[in-house]
């Protein structure tokens, strides 16, 4: 069969929707000897390819490889799954490239790839037409993998729940079929599809403050919203969710992954799941199981609308939308793994292969594998894949995982990686905001400061700098190397040491986080002295032992009020270090009320009560304590939002053009006395009481002062100014009690705390 022209939009891969009522699909694969797409109809209705296909009737799976090599276009009853399969043979390789016209598509239409070649594992080259597999620019993706000998390209069983055999030995043929997820197709022509929108907030960097929550953990206990809203898209969109969102003060709201996932090999033969969802198996599908059953029973394009309409939602309460990406490696995990998508595609080309040896692959980020950005086509399919988040369904940016691992070449991180400029130029992507997690498991993997403009990145040394600060004079406290006031102050002043790299950068590329999904959550840093993983089933190996965590003397829950208090102090110290430093805070969602996840600091697989947020203070007493911290959190990010002294994105350092860090006038340090510190003083470890002061010609001046000792201390504030407490981690009682005395104010250990100039 010829096929006519290509509809003139069909430069890249996918499926593109034609006005003659059909479609064009392209797919790339530079190694493979012959590609069929494959489309699948109930067999309860007539076949739209009736006329152009030849059909196959009972045989071997055998047979049905020789068929569809001897004809253009094939059909054969699937009676085990009551549907027709219908397979186009595609032409190619032009370019890498391989192409077919469908004469008839729809939209909603099921469909998929079968890819024929050489079975050479030892070369990396692993071919098998008998495996079904997604389109990689799929808009929607249907159906989950199951756990059977035909989700893997190699012949294996399944013994006890786990594979048994050798990615190196024989190539399967059991038919995957049923097994594995489906590619559905969206027909997007729609030239008004954006005539509604609201306007984007476009918060500036120097505004903003990120909230880090997943999407169905956040809502999947909410008692505002009815039963099948919750944990989905459309609770998130819910007003009272805004309500809470907006009353809170955040800006944008970072949403850890949404891209459909898989959950990996070794956590399917656990019999558990990835709740993180950092597993991705489609790129431009949004995650079904996180919408109404109401959309998921209509199918892949209610689905994605939900998520459209819940983008839409956030924007109109005046919040950004930034997406948690994981473009650094797939589901589908080492050469053991199941056979999904990119590896029966071209293994070669899609991912990393170790030098002298490409039958195994190179994994820098600890997952299997890790994608190839040193392939043009790997940069384009991730640039395709994020412009269509940005353009179509709205998103205002991104969060790039294991960073390090996309800005690899010849398995060296350099910040001048071609994916890097291609992000940098994109008309769309570069003014997005851009936010990358700098350090993978490969070679020299901690980056943090080096991937320069226009991107922002996790400040690790934030995160363990301050909780090593305000948790180090705890007992049992297992902390790193002693942090005091130089630490401290070159923290709170934006990270200069790290992100002053280049003019330009300022201080708002540090995203200063203290708890993340990763880890500890905040109140869990101040219970727990160690990691608690054993609900995770992997014998406690998984989580970072390293935490610079402190249990006050008591591991987990305890009701001794002196112990509590401490606590609350401490979690509070955390957030207001955060909240007063320049730079960009995050704050993990349900820190701002105590959240627990009862020690366990990996809990990626707990798709449960332990992960989900725990709302049950909402509505009683208004004295509880996870009111009342939420109380306090809102009213210092709204004391943050007043003041023009943070509404700047450059550093109170500033760079000479020798590149060496010059001070500046508009920031000034104070010891408790009063007096400015000397050499000796900042290299001296054990002084963690100071107070460091914001200057402006034309803007109130404030002071954050910081007694990181146990035992209050008297500070000498500086004279020509009066001064007024706005805030205090020492609570609403203390704040109170400080007023101004002549010798000086009384402020209590172990707190800190901001002041205003009175005018």
């Amino acid at each position: 069969m010829r096929n006519p022209p290509l509809h003139r939009y069909a430069t890249r891969p996918g499926l593109y929707f034609t006005e003659d009522g059909g479609a064009d699909a392209v797919v790339r694969s530079e190694t493979a000897d012959q590609i069929w797409l494959c489309v699948y109809e109930q067999v309860t209705i007539p076949s739209a390819f009736y006329s152009q296909s030849i059909r196959l009737f009972d045989g071997a799976e055998s047979d049905l490889l020789k068929h569809i090599h001897a004809h253009a276009v094939t059909t054969r009853i699937v009676e085990r799954l009551a549907v027709r399969e219908t397979l186009f043979r595609m032409s190619g390789p032009n370019y890498g490239l391989w192409y077919v016209h469908l004469p008839k598509a729809w939209d909603g239409m099921r469909y998929g790839y079968r890819v024929d070649g050489a079975w050479d594992p030892k070369h990396g080259v692993r071919f098998n037409p008998y495996k079904l597999l997604l389109d990689p620019y799929a808009k929607g993706v249907d159906g989950r993998m199951q756990l059977t000998p035909a989700a893997f390209s190699y012949a294996c069983d399944i013994v006890e729940g786990s594979v048994s055999g050798s990615s190196f030995g024989t190539m399967s043929t059991v038919d995957s079929l049923g097994t594995m997820p489906i590619s559905v197709a969206i027909d997007d022509r729609d030239d008004s599809k954006h005539a509604e929108d609201p306007t984007h907030p476009h918060v500036p960097w120097s505004k903003t403050i990120i909230y880090e929550l997943h999407v169905k953990g956040f809502t999947a206990n909410a008692p505002w919203l009815p039963q099948q809203l919750r944990g989905t898209y459309a609770g998130l969109a819910h007003p009272s969710t805004l309500a809470y969102l907006q009353e809170l003060g955040v800006t944008s709201i970072e949403l850890m992954p949404i891209q459909a996932k898989q959950d990996e090999l070794h956590v399917q033969e656990r019999g558990s799941s990835n709740y993180w969802g950092y597993s991705t198996l489609g790129f431009f599908s949004p995650e079904p199981s996180y919408a109404t059953h109401a959309a998921r029973n209509k199918g892949a394009k209610a689905v994605r609308q939900e998520v459209i309409d819940m983008v839409k939602a956030l924007h109109e309460a005046g919040l950004e939308v930034i997406m948690d990406v994981v473009y650094n490696h797939t589901c589908e995990g080492g050469p053991e793994g199941p056979t999904i998508c990119w590896r029966g595609l071209d293994d070669l080309s899609y991912y990393r292969h170790q030098q002298g040896n490409p039958g195994l692959l190179d994994d820098s980020t600890g997952c299997g594998n890790s994608l190839d950005f040193t392939n043009t086509h790997v940069i384009t399919f991730t640039i395709d894949s994020l412009r269509y988040w940005a353009k179509r369904i709205g998103i205002d940016g991104f969060r790039f995982d294991l960073a390090a691992s996309l800005a690899r070449l010849d398995g060296e991180f350099t910040h001048h990686h071609p994916f890097l400029y291609a992000l940098r130029s994109d008309m769309l992507l570069g003014n997005l905001k851009l936010i990358m997690e700098p350090w993978d498991l490969g070679k020299e993997g901690w980056r943090t400061g080096q991937f320069g403009l226009p991107f922002a990145e996790w400040n690790d040394r934030f995160r363990d700098s301050a909780r090593t600060f305000w948790l180090s004079g705890a007992a049992n406290a297992t902390t790193g190397d002693p942090v005091g006031m130089q630490e401290m102050a070159t923290r709170l002043c934006g990270s200069a040491d790290l992100f002053a790299t280049e003019p330009g950068r300022g201080a708002t590329s540090s995203i200063n986080y203290v708890a993340s999904h990763d880890g500890f959550t905040l109140s869990d840093l101040t219970m727990y002295s160690r990691k608690h993983n054993e609900a995770n089933g992997e014998n406690g190996v998984d989580g970072s032992n390293i935490n610079n965590s402190a249990n006050f003397g008591v591991e987990g829950p305890c009701d001794d009020p002196a112990v509590t208090k401490k606590r609350e102090r401490a979690a509070l110290n955390m957030l207001g270090t955060m909240l007063l430093a320049l730079g960009t805070p995050m704050l993990s969602a349900g820190d701002e009320f105590g959240n627990t996840q009862q020690g366990n600091n990996n809990a990626y697989c707990q798709d449960n009560d332990v992960s989900w947020l725990q709302w049950d203070w909402l509505g009683g007493d208004c004295e509880a304590p996870q009111l009342q911290r939420m109380r306090t959190i809102a009213e210092l990010i709204s004391i943050r939002k007043s003041l023009d002294l943070y509404h700047h994105e450059e550093f109170f350092t500033r760079l000479t053009q020798l590149g060496l860090l010059k001070q500046s006038s508009r920031v000034q340090w104070f010891l408790p006395n009063g007096t400015t510190p000397m050499e000796r003083d900042w290299f001296d470890v054990k002084r963690r009481s100071f107070a460091m002061r914001l200057t402006s010609a034309d803007e109130v001046n404030v002071l954050i002062v910081v007694n990181g000792d146990a035992q209050n201390c008297r500070f000498q504030l500086p004279q020509d100014s009066e001064w007024d407490c706005l805030w205090t981690s020492a609570g609403i009682d203390a704040k109170a009690a400080l007023p101004r005395h002549a010798a000086g104010w009384n402020i209590p250990g172990h707190s800190i705390s901001l002041m205003r100039q009175i005018a």
